[in-house]
């Protein structure tokens, strides 16, 4: 039986120190593990939008009144409050699972061999990103659910949502520079794409804003515009972006595309078309709060397409690594 190898001092002063480094010097996971550990922070990144809009559309915004904590002089919930303060507070206690699943890519990023440093500043970068939506989340508790600083939270969770998806990208490529899989134009077409697929997430932040789901059942103010009105305009934007797509992949066909780019967009078409049935019924069933769920949880999943599709325009090969030549002969000189 191998016994259990003793921590020395200098190994506990070093993990001290460097705890991140002190692993990586004795673990090395597979990539499978990596890519693994990366997806899981872009699914939970995906499920704390998905929980955030499941306080506002319960009303339970407000049901942990102060930040950080719950009531004052409590962290959690007491008696006395509702089953809206239970919806908030597990809320936050979602952001340390999201927390966790963040800090386990970073540490499998680092770990890897040969180490990856654009890997794992992506993973810093989402754990900065969750740190700045934690206490714009304060905030927005702080001044009452104040339309656009929630525009501004959901707009964050989507900057996280875009490291995520990246980082897992590359877990999944090489370290060699881009070769692009499909001509200049096809790239003008596709950003695009990204472009209008920003402005269709800003304006529908401006729709819930607007609209009737205030977050909490007290008077909370909403954006001085009419909600139907933005509502068209948000419509319009997603046939510009559905349009796009069917067109994106019309012209991947014709030029006999590489499979991944295809694939992709015909992936992020369908999503389109799902999340465009949704978003019709829920405005004409007077936004039901289980749709209007269904419809954020879509957003999530078409911003995550339309990332893919743009990434899927070039491979990263793995960096060919300089070998020696084959070894010179060596002669024996041979006397006369």
């Amino acid at each position: 039986m191998v016994g259990v190898p003793k921590l020395t001092r200098a190994d506990a002063v070093a993990a001290l120190r460097n705890p991140l480094a002190f692993i990586a010097d004795r673990w090395t996971p597979e990539p499978r593990t990596v890519r693994r550990a990366t997806f899981a922070a872009l699914v939970m990144s995906v499920v704390i939008v998905v929980t955030g809009g499941a306080v506002r559309l319960t009303g339970s915004g407000l049901g942990c009144p102060t930040w950080p904590e719950c009531t004052d002089g409590s962290l959690t919930p007491t008696q006395a409050l509702t089953y809206h303060s239970a919806i908030e507070f597990g809320n936050r206690m979602l952001t340390y699972v999201l927390c966790a699943a963040v800090g386990w890519a970073i540490v499998a990023a680092r770990s890897e061999k040969p180490r990856r440093r654009g890997l794992t500043r992506l993973g810093w970068a989402q754990f900065w990103l969750v740190m700045g939506n934690a206490v714009l989340g304060g905030i927005v508790v702080l001044v009452g659910l104040n339309p656009y600083t929630v525009a501004a939270h959901f707009l964050l969770a989507t900057a996280l949502t875009t490291v995520a998806v990246v980082m897992w990208q590359r877990t999944r490529e090489g370290d060699a520079a881009p070769r692009p899989l499909v001509g200049k134009a096809v790239v003008q077409l596709v950003w695009f794409l990204v472009t209008a697929s920003v402005l269709l997430l800003a304006v529908g932040t401006v729709v819930t804003g607007a609209g009737p789901h205030a977050g909490d059942s007290s008077d909370v103010k909403r954006i001085p515009i009419d909600w139907e009105t933005v509502a068209k305009l948000h419509a319009v934007l997603a046939w510009i972006v559905v349009t796009l797509t069917f067109a994106l992949w019309f012209i991947l066909k014709a030029v006999d595309a590489p499979r991944g780019p295809l694939a992709r967009t015909r992936e992020l078409f369908l999503i389109l078309l799902a999340q465009g049935v949704i978003g019709y019924v829920q405005y004409f069933t007077h936004l039901p709060e289980l749709l209007v769920g269904l419809h954020m949880l879509g957003s999530c999943l078409v911003w995550i397409g339309v990332l893919r599709v743009l990434l899927s325009l070039r491979e990263r090969p793995e960096a060919e690594v300089g070998l020696p030549g084959p070894a010179a002969e060596l002669t024996v000189p041979t006397s006369a």
